[in-house]
């Protein structure tokens, strides 16, 4: 054996591994489930192919299309919010401190990315609970009576929101951080000398210079947010009513709950649709707003 087929050889064994984890745990379930959205089945009796009647099922059924509604409520709101919030930070962040003070602030911000969903969603519900959370005793302190946090549909909702983006925006925060460490000095001193400061500096500079990792935060936010099921299943349980009802709470009750997985996988193939051309539509308009040194 040569020494050429010996390396190839010896990269197809180091990739077997993966190769046949990722064809297993991946490629396997995303057919079977393409496949299950044309039929009935319920473990118990045997498969029934169905066509499309699980497709036009879904579009009668008021459940998804209050489960889309609130999912898209919330990716609207919570990656807003997310990004916002993550690049507020990462421009303070970046400005003149101490290294060991943005080494703190970095490491404060992303320690509830490495934390459980559904353990920050339990602590979540102790301190927004009615009757003995921490939030409303600290508001009696100031003479606010209770607020129903989880049990009211105008608040339930923003309480998921605000979970979830004080969980996630470590993420994005991260990546503006590399984002803006990556444009140059002297594109500000320039400005500087134009008279570009503050809120100019920011928007005619920064933005612009940070767009392709804005692009790639945004992108990676979105996908993340269209599948969020942690903390609405934990926190409300998609309560009250369906008012917090998310597209994969939808489909886990769907397969786990009812046993309908032939309605589970149609409704998530829609969302994988969904999720497809919200992407495209993105990097679409990604060519008027996006800009490349």
């Amino acid at each position: 054996m040569t020494t050429d087929s010996r390396s190839t050889l010896l990269r197809w064994i180091f990739l077997a591994p993966t190769m046949l984890g990722v064809g297993l745990f991946v490629l396997v379930p995303i057919v079977g489930s393409l496949v299950l959205a044309f039929f009935r089945w319920d473990i118990i009796t045997s498969p029934r192919f169905v066509g499309l009647q699980n497709f036009t099922d879904l579009a009668a059924d008021s459940t998804v299309a209050v489960s889309f509604l609130n999912t898209a409520v919330f990716v609207v709101v919570a990656v807003a919010a997310q990004l916002a919030i993550a690049m507020l930070l990462a421009v303070l962040v970046q400005s003149r401190m101490p290294a060991w003070l943005r080494v703190f602030f970095r490491s404060t911000f992303f320690f509830p990315l490495v934390l459980s969903a559904a353990s920050v969603s339990i602590l979540m519900k102790y301190l927004f609970n009615e009757s003995y959370g921490v939030i409303n005793w600290a508001l009696s302190l100031v003479g606010i009576p209770a607020v129903p946090w989880l049990t009211s549909p105008q608040w339930a909702m923003v309480v998921v929101i605000a979970v979830y983006v004080w969980q996630n925006f470590g993420f994005s925060f991260l990546l503006f951080i590399g984002g803006l460490a990556a444009v140059p000095q002297e594109v500000y001193e320039a400005g500087a000398i134009d008279g570009a400061t503050g809120w100019r500096r920011f928007r005619h500079l920064t933005l612009p210079l940070v767009s392709p990792t804005v692009l790639v935060a945004s992108v990676m936010a979105i996908i993340s947010a269209l599948q969020v099921f942690d903390q609405p299943y934990v926190l409300t349980r998609g309560g009250p009513g369906d008012s917090t009802r998310t597209v994969v709470m939808v489909i886990y009750e769907s397969a786990f709950r009812e046993l309908e997985f032939g309605r589970a996988s149609a409704i998530g193939l829609v969302l994988m649709v969904l999720i497809m051309l919200v992407t495209a539509a993105q990097f679409r308009l990604a060519r008027r707003f996006v800009f490349y040194q």
